[in-house]
């Protein structure tokens, strides 16, 4: 059997990376696949992000409703089996929890046959049920039940040094975690715990550990539940590779870190209890007896050799590497006998109301739809309607018989110029305006109904009359006035200004060229690095402080360890000087 936990960084664009999520899943093949942070809310689940043929899968996702907390985190586990129903497959849970204070817990306990609600509660009588909701309100764990053993998959908190609220929280998620294991430990249970548990237990598993880093509180923590320092589980991995360095599964986001494998082991897989063999000799446990091997698949990496390093690659330095940041890791266990027949537990998603309440019905197919011919960008049938009505008022105003009552062009004009400047609104409000219009010169007077920008404005070339003898009025600046009447030369003369206009062409060079000096002006502002003597990229505060929205300049090369010249420098510099007066 094969166990595999992966921080997806977002369920859907791996669904897009891959295809689909069977694509996925099959990528990873193994029996149990953990996923964690998926970025889903209860209200996202759709069938093709949630179900996949050959596969029950079990979600558990963010409830709170804390600023930045919505559509965060959230965890799903995903079994393959040949049936969800009457199976002997140890894949197929034979329960399910979502958190693990027993606040949100729905099905029957692990293995008891009635609720487990009662014993879970016991030994957390210090926490208020507003505590508990809260600690499983983030969809951090997913327990299955596979009753050789039960799996955790768990999603860890994470917690800057200076952000006192968030480390309280993450105290007590890992103080009431640990508590949950201990209770089953006593029941004589075999445990697995898998996921990004965001603590990096000792300096080998980070790039840049300093002296003080295994003094770090959840540092000490982690290393106290392994039975080397009187805990009770295995780090499963460390096991497997006592002495492997460089052995990272997560890297910084922005910084490149891939290029030089500079990162940190923060994905886990734990194990604790006794073997299948029901021994009790020395050396007999779950870790010895079953797990025949543990690593990390770096083929998932997204640095791939080959790729262009990042300060050559000034083009795609500003593209986001496709894929986690994370990589997975897995665990094979052998000698592992099936179980008795059982069916899916009723968390799973294939009784979700979210999945299968949104799937289309019969009558749905059938429904008559409206053709597409009827809306347009610019408002719908309605407008297109309205629109026609003007072009053909103006068309007959255009053939009638030249008498007193002879519509002039300029009414004409008008009446069309304010279908092209009204359909042209309406676009503009669809549509992002482009570099190229802040270059744009407006023509007219402000403020004037009948003036209006270059862009809008309709020659009478742009009109083909039926009779040559048609007066024209217009007055000076593209006012035109019914009062009027101009000879056929001044027409003709006015037209030949008209001409004289910037054409589009020449606007676009002259967009291009300002645009060129922004961007060499850019150029020259931007200071070179002190190690390498190369352009900086440009980066902005976004941490809350008395420093958020500042702009700073670094080295524009990956992150990397200090003694690696081709890494990083290591060059900071402020974009502009904070003034002395500023609070």
């Amino acid at each position: 059997m094969k166990i595999v936990t992966y921080n997806v960084n977002g369920l859907r664009p791996r669904v897009s990376q891959f295809g689909s999520l069977r694509k996925l899943l099959d990528a990873l093949d193994a029996d149990i696949i953990c996923f964690q942070e998926t970025k889903l809310s209860r209200q996202e689940l759709r069938a093709d992000l949630v179900q996949a043929e050959g596969y029950e899968s079990f979600f558990s996702c963010t409830r709170t409703s804390d600023k930045g907390r919505t559509g965060y985190s959230g965890v799903a586990t995903f079994c393959r089996v040949k049936s969800a129903f009457s199976s002997d497959e140890v894949a197929l849970p034979v329960s399910a929890e979502e958190g693990f204070t027993g606040v949100l817990k729905i099905s029957p306990g692990f293995g008891s046959g009635k609720s487990e609600y009662s014993s879970v509660v016991e030994g957390l009588e210090d926490f208020s049920p507003d505590e508990l909701l809260k600690i499983d309100g983030e969809g951090r764990c997913i327990i299955t039940d596979h009753e050789h053993f039960v799996l955790f998959n768990v999603y860890g908190p994470r917690a800057q040094c200076d952000d006192t609220e968030r480390i309280q929280f993450k105290h007590k998620f890992f103080n009431i975690l640990q508590r949950r294991w201990e209770s089953l430990l006593c029941q004589g249970r075999r445990i697995f715990v898998v996921g990004d548990l965001n603590i990096a237990p000792s300096a080998i598993d980070r790039c840049d550990a300093g002296p003080d880093f295994e003094k770090n509180e959840f540092r000490i923590w982690f290393r106290s539940l392994l039975l080397r320092n009187g805990g009770s589980f295995f780090d499963v991995f460390r096991e497997k590779h006592p002495e492997r360095r460089e052995a990272y599964t997560c890297w910084p986001t922005n910084s490149g870190a891939e290029e030089f494998n500079f990162g940190t082991r923060i994905d886990h897989i734990l194990s604790a209890g006794p073997c299948l063999h029901n021994e009790e000799n020395l050396g007999h446990n779950i870790l010895t007896c079953h797990v025949k091997e543990c690593d990390i698949l770096e083929q998932f990496k997204r640095w791939k050799p080959g790729n262009t390093p990042r300060h050559k690659d000034i083009k795609g330095r500003a593209v986001k590497l496709e894929g986690s940041d994370h990589v997975p890791v897995y665990v094979i266990l052998v000698e592992i006998p099936n179980i008795q027949q059982h069916n899916t537990p009723s968390l799973s998603t294939r009784y979700c109301p979210q999945v299968y309440g949104c799937q289309r019905t019969l009558v749905s197919m059938f429904a008559k739809r409206q053709p597409e011919e009827e809306t347009s960008l610019s408002g719908g049938s309605n407008s297109i309607s309205e629109d026609s009505i003007v072009l053909e008022r103006c068309s007959q105003l255009l053939k009638r018989p030249l008498d007193a009552c002879s519509p002039s062009v300029s009414e004409v004009i008008h009446q069309v110029s304010s279908v092209v400047c009204k359909k042209k609104s309406r676009q503009c409000q669809s549509s992002q305006l482009s570099v190229k219009s802040f270059f744009k010169k407006t023509v007219g007077v402000s403020g004037d109904p009948n003036s209006f920008s270059a862009d809008s404005k309709v020659s009478q070339a742009d009109i083909s009359f039926p009779y040559s003898g048609l007066n024209q009025t217009s007055t000076h600046g593209g006012e035109h006035d019914s009062t009027k009447e101009w000879p056929a030369e001044q027409s003709l003369s006015m037209q030949e200004d008209d001409s004289s206009q910037p054409s589009e062409n020449e606007k676009n060079n002259v967009a291009l060229v300002e645009w060129q000096r922004i961007q060499q002006l850019m150029q020259t502002s931007i200071p070179l690095c002190k190690g390498h003597k190369e352009p900086c990229v440009s980066r902005v505060v976004k941490k809350s402080g008395p420093n958020l929205g500042r702009r700073f300049y670094v080295c524009a090369r990956a992150e990397g360890p200090a003694s690696n010249a081709e890494a990083n420098c290591g060059f900071f510099k402020w974009a502009t000087a904070t003034s002395k007066n500023k609070r």
